[in-house]
């Protein structure tokens, strides 16, 4: 099958390398043209990036046809692969040359490569300019009129400058100039206009379209790609359910976050949607794309020199509270102690000198703040603290232990002073989730210099050229709100912005990093003339830094993972699953193991915690995801993966369930003598390891390309997991560029079903007739996408976090950018989305399945209203981020049959 071909391990890449042995029949009809294959959406200008294509070389976007080998589709983000035969006009030896924007490369025989144009992606040439590089002209051939010759010529365009290629020869003789081979001297490989986009048989498979000219693979930076033994911990034999019935008493698990028959909004369930906290560390945060969002770490130069010089580490020498100051740099417990992008450019534009700081501090606490405007979305205070809100802050506090030094550096240039605005006015919006620190744009940094010196006119350093002299934005209009968060700063004078005077700029240092003693020579100035300003004999001062090398800091340890809450960020895409404290998770798993060996009589011994997740309850107690490697007696190794419940002394179980099912044991007293919460069994919240389960992605529509893609996935999935308890649904619209059924049948899946559906694609609707084409509502259906990567582990994770009526399961999924794979990921976790859903489909029954009415005829909104109707019938939401589950890059153009359906509408009354 195609799909065994092109994908036998799921990778996307074949084990065995598949070279084409017999050549099709050739015909005379052929001559004039050569073979384009088209390969779109992918990012990079190095042909080994085209390499890395999912779908390359078998599977290209577009089969077309050219007249010479010159292509210029003015378009970006491609690669091409242009292949056929030479035919030359007479014998004799001849030289090749290739030339394009950006990267190519032009093979002869297929395993010859002649020439071509850079590696890196970054190198070009202009239309013509056949001798840019030494690598682009060839040695010379010796070709025979009598014979064709075949070959390929692969292109790689970015998104940026003219995309071309073109491929010249010239008889080996002094003074010929290259000429682009044209339609006379070329032929097809073979005639593919009558063939559908899954025929792949005749597509050449050659040392160029493989692994010629690719570039050396480098170790992925992404932590996640590491092994864990999460990934295949679903091969090891689990204990008998049975024997763990008795281990722990039952308890009822009713917990508070759930908002059933709660009136939510449309969308609005996205904040009732909370995150469990993972043990051990499962790296998948995205360390290697923090340099895109910073989820952690705020770039600000005042933070930083705030944070970084004034609470973060400081000398050993000195007689203040350090562990007090550690803990309010780092804990972040007071949302005052943010700088906010408001905060910055009041620092930025204050007028103050060092004498003016305690009073500006007293005035502006004087003065109440304004609270923020709060998100309509919104459902609780931000920023928290593990699920807490930060307690209130007076107005007035007084000054704490931690001197500060107020520093200034002198700016040069008239300002005009700034406008006192009205007592009601307000600044700026703060931005929604203020405890999140995005900075679309680094902000010049501030030197600081000690001791701090008075501002001084048309004063610079010479350690830094004045082109870089810290310019100040506009000055914004100061609020009660920016007064309040900024206290220290005062209201600045018309003396101190007069056109005579620099204007300096504030920042905060610890008095400990500059009460130290004046080293030989530092703070000395040399003053010179400056010749370029136009004013004549003015002084210039000239800074010499003296650089302490035996300095020496006192640091302690700290963990932002450990400042989260459960709360759904939903602006930071980068950051992992909320990290579970080893202690805590520790004394969990040894109150089970000393429950389960009372029973047993000491029957297992652990070997080790493969995994904790915990969904945290304030009121009424934590549920426990447990799973263990036990080693039993006798030498068997077993897996333990149970959910467990730790109650709260005291804690009301609520209201018993209205579905007719027994009401709440009496809970067991607490048997420790310390008065801690026990463990419990949570009644109705156990999963079934053999639940069918039925992936379901979305309907169809000519997507030959991604079909075989899913389909050889789910096969691979089959081999290496040995799961053969899952079916595949698929609901064809009537694809034209391949045949579904048959791929359906040739591929190898344990089970499978094959629905075609007449008229314009209806996504809603595709996804609900496959739901209903599964007969037995105690199965689990999986709602996915086409374009998706799946984990081995993928099938035991979804079953593992759905229970009929209590739990639904929506994995968060990495979303690869333009040009990444999954063996270097690049991109993001799609925090937003919900499309990728398993819930039992008797759930799914009950709460009216998807809603296609509604959503008829397009697409995006639609699970977030299905998440909603999850929730307010009473089901939890269990959210984590997949190990090495990924979604494709794609784009949206021309997919779906968006033509048609563009055109069906206009044909319309």
């Amino acid at each position: 099958s195609p799909a065994g071909v092109l994908f036998p391990g799921g990778a996307g890449r074949p084990l065995v390398l598949n070279l084409t042995r017999q050549v099709p029949a050739w015909r005379e009809e052929y001559k004039g043209q050569a073979n384009l294959h088209v390969f779109e959406d992918w990012c990079g200008g190095a042909v080994g990036q085209l390499r890395r294509n999912l779908h390359f070389p078998l599977f290209p976007h577009t089969r077309t046809t050219v007249k010479k080998l010159a292509v210029s589709p003015k378009w970006k983000n491609y690669g091409l692969r242009l292949f056929g035969f030479i035919h030359p006009a007479r014998d004799g030896d001849v030289q090749f040359s290739v030339a394009s924007d950006d990267n190519s490369e032009f093979w002869l025989t297929g395993a010859q490569l002649v020439a071509f144009v850079g590696k890196t992606g970054s190198e070009w040439t202009a239309p013509g300019e056949f001798t840019k590089f030494s690598s682009q002209v060839s040695k010379p051939r010796r070709l025979m009129a009598s014979r064709r010759y075949y070959f390929e010529l692969l292109h790689k365009q970015d998104d940026r400058g003219s995309d071309h290629v073109e491929v010249g020869w010239r008889a080996f003789l002094p003074g010929l100039k290259f000429e682009v081979i044209g339609s006379a001297h070329i032929s097809l490989y073979t005639d593919e206009s009558a063939l559908k986009m899954d025929h792949v048989a005749h597509v050449p498979q050659s040392p160029a379209s493989h692994v010629g000219g690719r570039p050396r693979q480098e170790e992925s930076r992404a932590d996640m790609l590491r092994p864990d033994p999460r990934d295949a911990f679903f091969l090891t034999p689990r204990v008998e359910p049975s024997d763990l019935e008795s281990v722990l008493e039952p308890c009822a698990y009713a917990p508070t976050y759930v908002v059933k028959d709660f009136p939510i909004a449309r969308y609005q369930g996205l904040q009732f949607v909370y995150l469990s906290f993972v043990y051990p560390n499962d790296h998948t945060r995205l360390t290697h794309m923090e340099t895109d969002n910073k989820c952690f770490y705020r770039e600000s130069p005042l933070y930083l020199e705030r944070w970084a010089a004034g609470g973060r580490y400081g000398p050993e020498e000195g007689g203040e509270d350090r562990q007090e100051a550690q803990r309010r740099a780092f804990l972040f417990l007071n949302p005052d102690d943010f700088l906010d992008d408001e905060d910055d450019g009041e620092l930025l534009d204050a007028g103050l000198g060092p004498t003016e700081a305690p009073e500006g501090r007293a005035a502006a606490s004087s003065r109440p703040p304004q609270p923020p405007p709060r998100p309509r979305w919104a459902a609780r205070q931000l920023p928290l603290f593990l699920g807490r809100a930060p307690p209130p802050r007076p107005a007035a506090r007084p000054s704490s232990g931690l001197s500060r030094v107020y520093v200034t550096r002198v700016r040069p240039g008239p300002r005009a002073p700034p406008r006192a605005p009205p007592l009601g006015a307000r600044g700026p919006p703060r931005p929604p989730l203020p405890g999140v620190f995005l900075r679309p744009r680094p902000l010049p940094r501030v030197p600081l210099r000690a001791p701090p010196r008075p501002p001084r006119a048309r004063g610079h350093r010479t350690s830094s050229p004045p082109a870089a002299e810290l310019r100040a934005p506009a000055p914004a209009p100061a609020t009660a709100e920016g007064r309040a968060r900024a206290p220290a700063l005062a209201a600045p004078t018309a003396d101190s912005n007069s056109s005579s005077e620099a204007q300096p700029v504030t920042s905060f240092l610890s008095l400990s990093q500059v009460s130290r003693p004046q080293l030989p020579g530092e703070g000395e100035e040399d003053e010179e003339e400056e010749g370029d300003d136009g004013e004549e004999g003015a002084p210039r001062r000239r800074e010499r830094d003296a650089i302490d090398w035996q300095r020496t800091f006192s640091v302690g340890h700290v963990d932002f993972e450990l400042l989260r809450s459960d709360w759904n960020d939903l602006r930071c895409n980068v950051s992992g699953n909320l990290q579970l404290p080893e202690a805590e998770a520790v004394d969990v798993v040894a109150q089970y193991m000393e429950r389960l060996n009372m029973r047993h009589s000491g029957r297992y011994a652990l070997l080790r915690i493969v995994n904790v997740e915990k969904r945290r309850d304030s009121a009424r107690g934590s549920r426990f995801l447990l799973e263990l490697e036990l080693q039993e007696r006798g030498g068997r190794r077993l897996r333990l993966s149970e959910y467990v419940f730790l109650r709260l002394p005291g804690a009301r179980a609520g209201d018993t369930e209205e579905d007719g099912e027994s009401p709440e044991p009496a809970a067991a007293s607490s048997a420790r003598p310390d008065g801690r919460p026990e463990l419990c069994r949570p009644l109705r919240l156990a999963w079934r390891p053999g639940r069918d389960g039925c992936p379901r992605p979305p309907p169809v529509k000519n997507q030959a390309r991604w079909v075989v893609q899913f389909l050889a996935d789910m096969a691979a999935l089959h081999a290496r997991t040995g799961d053969s308890r899952f079916s595949v649904v698929l609901v064809d619209f009537e694809s034209e560029d391949m045949d579904v059924e048959q791929a359906l049948r040739a591929a190898r899946l344990p089970r499978y079903q094959y629905l075609r559906r007449a008229g314009n694609f209806e996504r809603s609707a595709g996804l609900q007739a496959g739901v209903d084409a599964v007969e037995d509502a105690s199965s689990i259906v999986f709602l996915c996408d086409l374009h998706i990567h799946f984990p081995p582990s993928i099938l035991d994770g979804i079953r593992k976090h759905c229970v009929e009526g209590k739990l639904a399961f929506a994995p968060v999924v990495m979303r690869l950018s333009c040009g990444s794979s999954p063996g270097d990921p690049h991109g993001y976790w799609e925090v937003n989305g919900f499309g990728l859903f398993g819930i039992y489909k008797s759930d799914f029954d009950r709460i009216g399945g998807m809603n296609t009415e509604e959503f008829r005829d397009q697409w995006g909104g639609e699970d977030w209203e299905l998440l909603d109707r999850v929730l307010q019938a009473g089901l939890e939401v269990e959210r984590l981020r997949v190990r090495n589950f990924y979604h494709h890059f794609h784009s949206r153009r021309g997919m779906w049959g968006a033509r048609s359906r563009k055109a069906a509408r206009k044909e319309a009354p």
